[in-house]
């Protein structure tokens, strides 16, 4: 089992095959194993229907925790417990060297930093995994803050996305990662 990792402000948890269960079908153990609030708009629209694949996905390599989701958290003063602001990961594990990587922040918590910290983390733990070379993303130019966060942490422009309407980022391990 790959251990929780923390960020400046966030606890990043890898999702296992009991927690994406859980978050497809039972809101209370999801929050139990987590050992957080879930907010009342989660799973981000982004990611809601794609949550039965990558359930799928894992319960086929349950022995690939890291390579697919992370859950992030982050402590709130006077709050009981941390709260769920975010998830991101990956389509997998790494093929010839490549991972690709997604991510979504609730819209309460957007314009924080959040999803560039939970990005740049996810980032650094990939790239210290000895079969990673490149790590891809695709998002829309109609999304100037995810296009903002890839930017900032150093990916640049590969291509055009496998969608229309958007642009696929790309970062070599050798990139100097800047946050």
């Amino acid at each position: 089992m790959i251990p929780m990792f923390a960020t400046a402000r966030l606890k990043l948890v890898p999702a296992t095959v009991a927690h994406v269960r859980a978050e497809i079908g039972d809101r209370a153990e999801f929050a139990r194993l987590i050992q957080a609030e879930v907010p009342e708009n989660w799973p981000p629209e982004s990611t809601a229907d794609a949550l039965p694949v990558f359930l799928e996905w894992m319960e086929a390599a349950p022995d690939r925790v890291g390579w697919f989701g992370w859950y992030a958290l982050v402590d709130v003063k006077n709050a009981n417990m941390p709260i769920l602001v975010g998830g991101g990961g990956f389509l997998g594990p790494p093929r010839e060297g490549e991972v690709s990587i997604g991510y979504s922040v609730l819209p309460q918590f957007q314009r924080s930093g959040f999803a560039t910290e939970m990005v740049g983390g996810l980032v650094q733990w990939a790239l210290g995994q000895p079969t990673v070379i490149r790590i891809v993303a695709e998002t829309e130019w109609a999304n100037p803050a995810s296009v903002r966060v890839l930017r900032k942490l150093g990916f640049a422009e590969a291509g055009s996305s496998a969608e229309p309407g958007g642009m696929r980022f790309a970062m070599c391990g050798a990139s100097a990662f800047r946050q």
